[in-house]
């Protein structure tokens, strides 16, 4: 009996022992929580940086015209000198535009806007926030617009080929995909168009211009034709949309395809009607040589139709546009 006792207190201790050594092993787990393997691969959002007036009038020579690289409905933009040396692009907001957004929270939205970050979009630097003055600070592109290679430079539009122009329509497509449903909050373009459509030295689109349409809502200019006719009459909500933001980017699909301008709406209204028809050749621009196999081709033709050509309620989502599109792009590079 007096032995029994005694392995039972043995077998007592050692399952004390065990229940201690496991709690320590418990403490040591709990207290070094596991870093979930998503968790690795998020970017680190960062924030816009507020510039005083005194340092982007530094940057860009006093707003020397000859920093100009682009005049747009927002505003111009000026090639300035970064403080780490680095060239930016520098947007000075219309003094009219900021009149009329004086009482707008422009910092907050700024700040809001920087925090999205994707290969296929130009990132927001800073910004400045001055009496008459509002200014927002981006990452240079040192490439041209797509608008300009393929309208203002003939020698430009042959250097994007057919692969590429598919290339640049799937980059532009993911972008958006991007801000529309990755982005938090999501974000709307407002104003999808081949201008804001960068293209840097390896041919990678940059979408540019983003969420800056509260700044002049109902500005036709330079906006005519890259919207619906929901964004003017109000059917279907009215004013930018993803929606609408779709329907832009079929305007740059067929720009891509035809190598023709928007020319407020003229585009849609003639491609429209002869990619129905399944007459595409007449549609190719015709600076590049029409390929034997022309499947690739139509299929762009055909999303760009499904963009242009349905109401909002029927319009493919961003992210079904970018699905194909990347899907295409990956069937031409093979």
């Amino acid at each position: 009996m007096k032995h029994g006792y005694i392995a039972y207190d043995l077998v007592m201790v050692a399952l004390s022992i065990s229940l201690i050594v496991l709690g320590v092993i418990l403490f040591l787990v709990c207290k070094k929580k596991p870093v979930d393997e998503s968790e690795e691969t998020l970017p680190i959002k960062s924030s816009a940086q507020a510039y005083s007036l005194m340092d982007i009038d530094a940057a860009t020579d006093g707003f020397n015209h000859r920093r100009i690289i682009g005049k747009g409905r927002l505003g111009t933009v000026y090639a300035g000198l970064h403080e780490k040396g680095e060239l930016v692009a520098v947007k000075r907001i219309h003094p009219v535009l900021v009149l009329s957004n004086a009482g707008f929270g422009f910092s907050s939205v700024l700040k809001w806007l920087s925090s999205a970050q994707h290969p296929n979009i130009v990132p927001i630097i800073g910004f400045s926030e001055a009496p008459g003055e509002r200014i927002i600070v981006r990452e240079l592109v040192r490439m041209a617009s797509l608008e300009f290679y393929l309208h203002q430079n003939f020698n430009g539009a042959s250097l994007l080929d057919w692969n590429k122009r598919i290339k640049i329509g799937a980059g532009a497509a993911r972008g958006l995909h991007y801000l529309h449903e990755v982005a938090t909050p999501n974000i709307v373009h407002g104003c999808v168009k081949s201008s804001n459509v960068l293209i840097d030295a390896n041919f990678c689109p940059r979408v540019s211009g983003f969420g800056l349409n509260f700044l002049a809502p109902m500005e036709k200019r330079g906006l005519v034709g890259y919207v619906d006719g929901e964004y003017w009459n109000g059917r279907g909500g009215g004013g930018a949309s993803k929606e609408s933001d779709v329907y832009g980017l079929g305007v740059v699909l067929l720009e891509l395809l035809s190598g023709r301008g928007c020319d407020e709406g003229l585009l849609v209204k003639w491609a429209l009607p002869l990619i129905k028809e399944m007459k595409l050749c007449e549609v190719l621009d015709p600076r590049l040589v029409i390929p034997s196999d022309m499947k690739a081709l139509l299929r762009l033709a055909k999303v760009a139709s499904a963009c242009v050509g349905n109401s909002r309620k029927c319009r493919p989502s961003m992210a079904q546009v970018a699905n194909i599109l990347s899907n295409l792009e990956m069937e031409v590079c093979l």
